[in-house]
């Protein structure tokens, strides 16, 4: 199939590139910055120039392209700015479906987040609603997942992952990254908050084997959900950070998601099962 990926050079693109061409696919990585033209290339895919937030820019290069698919990993997470990953989700999410209906293409694939439903006990399945009535900060994000959820559903062939919090090499958990630096500054506590985690490589897997999912959302997670006192002090051990300090309490939507649905109707099992061993396995590989 031809394949247009917008967010070709992100962490996941970068990974995903690759295992479309190695099965087959002819893919077009979109960037807007010039400068990663050879990455794209170099992944095995061809490159074209487009902004997500410029309208045109995004209906004449998917015009162009003619693709069968189209896979959207577009995020703006660099600089921690919930509001700029909003319009993304929005704004963007906007355009690459207009494109699309525009150039007939058949399925639609997105990437969403597993930690914007509605507060709850229990693990979130995709029955859940999103959280409608979340106060700000956190009615930018999940209003901006809402935004491109209902729109990526305008494709009648789509699918929407909703991806766990992502950690591996360019992520916020790498090495580099800025949860790392506030866990080895002890700027971050262990609450009772439930995060649900997933490899940035499952991430690109499910992507690839979502090609022949059936429709709908569905959560992409590890097995094991876990309040920040379980997983903080695993993380920080395996970054040779200081232990953190531990403080009660979680805020709103912090319930983890279940990946029961994924496992069982789809067959898909994660490479990375749980962060118990995965954050080891990533960290000691960087």
């Amino acid at each position: 199939m031809k394949i247009f990926v917008a967010g070709a050079t992100g962490v996941i693109g970068r990974l995903l590139l690759p295992a479309l061409v190695q099965a087959g696919h002819e893919v077009i990585g979109m960037t807007h910055n010039k400068d990663r033209i050879d990455m794209i290339q170099s992944l095995g895919a061809q490159a074209v120039i487009a902004d997500a937030l410029d309208r045109d820019s995004i209906i004449s290069t998917v015009a162009s392209v003619q693709p069968e698919v189209i896979i959207h990993q577009l995020t703006s997470l660099n600089n921690w700015n919930v509001s700029d990953n909003a319009r993304i989700r929005e704004i963007g999410t906007r355009n690459l479906v207009d494109a699309g209906k525009a150039a007939n293409v058949s399925r639609f694939i997105a990437q969403s987040i597993s930690w914007a439903y509605e507060p709850g006990e229990g693990y979130a399945s995709e029955e859940i609603p999103l959280d409608l009535n979340a106060p700000y900060p956190r009615k930018t994000t999940v209003d901006g997942i809402i935004s491109l959820e209902r729109a990526v559903a305008e494709i009648s062939n789509h699918v929407i992952l909703r991806y766990g919090m992502l950690y591996g090499r360019d992520t916020w958990y790498d090495r580099k990254g800025v949860i790392a630096e506030k866990v080895t500054t002890k700027q971050m506590q262990a609450t009772e908050g439930i995060t649900s985690f997933l490899h940035v490589e499952d991430a690109a897997n499910a992507a690839l084997l979502a090609l022949d999912w059936p429709s709908g959302p569905i959560n992409i997670v590890d097995d094991e959900p876990a309040t920040g006192i379980e997983w903080l002090p695993v993380y920080a051990e395996a970054l040779g950070a200081p232990k953190p300090n531990h403080n009660e309490g979680s805020n709103r939507g912090e319930r983890g998601a279940s990946n029961a649905k994924a496992r069982i109707e789809y067959g898909w099992k994660p490479l990375y099962p749980t962060w118990r061993t995965g954050f080891y396995q990533s960290l000691s590989s960087e």
